[in-house]
């Protein structure tokens, strides 16, 4: 095709003419986006400041900051596409139809969010602290959106989705400042249980990590048919609970060796079918 001069010089002139007319929206338009982006990070950089000066928990504090960040950001971009020219009611629709087929799809991760939200509103546990929870125990490391991060005590990372464990049960073991262990010794009908448990309160008295104030507890547990069951009722601060455990265990071995005292091993009952 073959454009004669009148033609281009009409071109040209309907371009310049347009782009007058509409350039005044376009520089209004990128000064409210630059403008509003620095202003966002003005106010997101002080909302943390004044949640931090509050002493709220950091985990909610990124939380909703990142939450009024994005809030923000949308509506600024929705500002921008308006100045612009761009009809912004088939966007929101589109936007819409968008949030509903995401929230769909990750159903999972959406109960993961929730979790995490009560989990951090709540406090069943923080950060720092030993929990047991879906069958695994470990210190909390990170409370996530999504997940909380625990280290084992064999330093294994794990991650627990917050949806089932805001759902489940959750011991914490922190929450308390001190915890009782709990021992079953066993020993046979031809021992004289009073002598066993005056050996087992000797050594709670004379280890230093075995609180004095609750008093321990050394008494006859259950009646086997090969064994006496004796419980063993220490208590601890939260650091010195698996020290004590341990000990407790070792001296009691090593006194019951010296006494003569035999430790009744642990025998399986086998049932017996009578036809």
């Amino acid at each position: 095709m073959n454009l004669n001069p009148n033609q281009l010089t009409d071109y040209a002139n309907t371009f310049i003419t347009v782009l007058i007319d509409y350039s005044p929206k376009v520089i209004s338009a990128f000064v409210i986006l630059f403008v509003g982006l620095y202003a966002i990070r003005l106010i997101n950089r002080f909302i943390r400041k004044l949640m931090i000066k509050r002493d709220l928990d950091p985990t909610l504090t990124k939380f909703l900051a990142d939450i009024l960040l994005w809030v923000l950001r949308i509506l600024l971009f929705v500002t921008f596409l308006e100045k612009l020219g761009v009809g912004i009611t088939s966007f929101v629709a589109i936007l819409g139809a968008m949030g509903l087929a995401v929230g769909l799809s990750l159903q999972g991760s959406l109960s993961n969010f929730a979790g995490g939200m009560l989990i951090i509103l709540f406090k069943p546990f923080k950060v720092n602290d030993t929990i047991e929870a879906q069958g695994v125990t470990g210190t909390v490391s990170e409370i996530q959106i999504f997940v909380t991060k625990l280290i084992t005590a064999n330093n294994q990372t794990i991650f627990v989705p917050n949806g089932s464990l805001s759902n489940g049960n959750i011991i914490n073991y922190s929450l308390q400042k001190i915890r009782r262990a709990d021992l079953t010794i066993a020993i046979s009908y031809d021992t004289d249980i009073k002598k066993v448990k005056e050996i087992i309160t000797a050594i709670l008295k004379n280890n230093p990590k075995v609180l004095q104030t609750p008093v321990a507890e050394v008494s006859v547990k259950n009646l086997t048919d090969n064994a006496i069951q004796l419980a063993v009722r220490p208590w601890a601060n939260n650091e010195d609970y698996g020290n004590v455990f341990s000990e407790t265990l070792e001296s009691c071995k090593q006194a019951f060796d010296t006494a003569g005292i035999v430790i009744q091993p642990y025998v399986r009952e086998s049932s017996q079918d009578n036809s």
